[in-house]
């Protein structure tokens, strides 16, 4: 008896159970459950919990909500110009219809799959290869517009369409891989001749630049040439004519008689006969009189000492040696007033700027020419641009001509 109740209530608690399990459904979030009533749709069901009534009513689909994507297999399609491609698409789609997607397609991933197909082929059979290579976005869209429309009635929305892969045969490739490699041979060609003509139009402007300054600096430095050679020839020349100055003022001031120029005349003879390039030698017709006044200037010395008749007395003559010209002293001396003149220009210029930052406005210029030097070896001091430019009042020494005339 006890056991026969013990049965009892375990199959009455498996009966409960079971009871409950067929009662209560739980739909899980994102997905729709499609109930049915004795074999007709009654209603759909939300996510969360539900009560249906057992043996009436069955959940009999279970669909997922969520965008799904679905990968089709490389599928053979013939473009325009009879070339059999291998084209890879996948489709991103999704239920909005539950009812509509299981009681309007019977398997609606298979019927998409066909659909797709066949409209890939219809499409593609449009175009040549080469537009089904670089069309890839219009062959997408086309197909996505068609199988939205197809699709619309099975309660299925396509999002997306993309075609993964388009692969043309073998030997298309092989071809298409020469030509876009000539192609790219070609770009690199004309990339390196331009470059080589930029390099040479670039050498060759460096080379005009390199040029012009190069004759710029050699015309500057023929000029600097030209100006030292100049300013060399022209105290050069001052110097001579210093000198021959100096030794014509002391011959003229030692008042030379006839006999010395005689002698020194005939002292000059050797050095006019001396070259080995001399061989016949013309005596000049002036050593007759040179040696009379040679002679004469003899005879008088013999009659001096014999006694017979007095030599007159002779003037030594006025000759003074010129001043000595201390060069050293005058360039020392030029130096430093150089200095000073160059200090004093500095100082004035500072002290302009200062009045200038002070008052705004610029203090009148005193910044005065430099000095003018004079020629060095002269012994005379430089004298400022300022002073008037001395005179020689002096007069030189006067010489008589046969005529008796006077040079100065």
């Amino acid at each position: 008896m006890d056991l026969a109740v013990l049965i009892a209530i375990v199959a009455v608690a498996v009966f409960v159970a079971m009871f409950l399990a067929a009662t209560v459904k739980v739909i899980r979030q994102q997905q729709i459950g499609v109930v049915e009533r004795l074999g007709k749709f009654h209603r759909t069901l939300e996510p969360g919990p539900h009560l249906v009534i057992p043996v009436f009513d069955r959940v009999r689909y279970t669909l997922d909500m969520r965008e799904a994507v679905v990968p089709f297999p490389p599928q053979g399609v013939i473009t325009e110009d009879n070339l059999m491609v291998g084209i890879d698409s996948v489709i991103y789609y999704q239920i909005l219809d539950a009812r509509r997607a299981a009681y309007e397609a019977q398997d609606y991933i298979k019927a998409i799959e066909q659909l797709t197909m066949t409209t890939l082929r219809n499409i593609i059979g449009g175009l040549d290869l080469e537009q089904t290579l670089t069309s890839r976005e219009e062959i997408n869209q086309k197909l996505r517009v068609v199988l939205d429309e197809a699709t619309g009635k099975w309660g299925i929305k396509v999002n997306r369409v993309e075609l993964r892969a388009i692969d043309p045969p073998a030997t298309i490739r092989d071809a298409m891989e020469k030509g876009a490699r000539a192609e790219r041979d070609k770009r690199a060609s004309i990339l390196i001749a331009e470059g080589q003509r930029q390099s040479q139009i670039l050498a060759a402007g460096g080379e005009k630049e390199s040029s012009i300054l190069r004759a710029q600096g050699d015309r500057e430095a023929a000029v600097l040439r030209a100006q030292a050679d100049r300013q060399a020839q022209m105290l050069r020349a001052e110097g001579e004519a210093q000198a021959i100055s100096t030794v014509f003022n002391a011959i003229h001031a030692g008042e030379p008689d006839q006999a010395l120029l005689s002698y020194q005349y005939m002292q000059m003879l050797p050095t006019l006969a001396r070259g080995d390039s001399n061989k016949l030698w013309i005596v000049p017709s002036e050593i007759g009189k040179a040696l009379e006044g040679l002679g004469g200037t003899l005879g008088s010395l013999t009659e001096g000492f014999t006694g017979s008749t007095a030599a007159p007395a002779r003037d030594k003559g006025k000759f003074t040696a010129p001043e000595k010209v201390d060069v050293q002293a005058e360039i020392t001396q030029q130096a430093k007033e150089a200095a000073a003149e160059s200090e004093r220009i500095v100082e004035a210029a500072i002290a302009e700027a200062q009045e200038l930052e002070r008052t705004g406005r610029p203090k009148a210029a005193s910044l005065s020419a430099p000095t003018e030097v004079r020629g060095i070896g002269t012994g005379q001091q430089p004298a400022p641009t300022d002073a008037a430019p001395a005179q020689d009042t002096q007069p030189g020494p006067e010489f008589s001509e046969p005529d008796g005339s006077q040079l100065r």
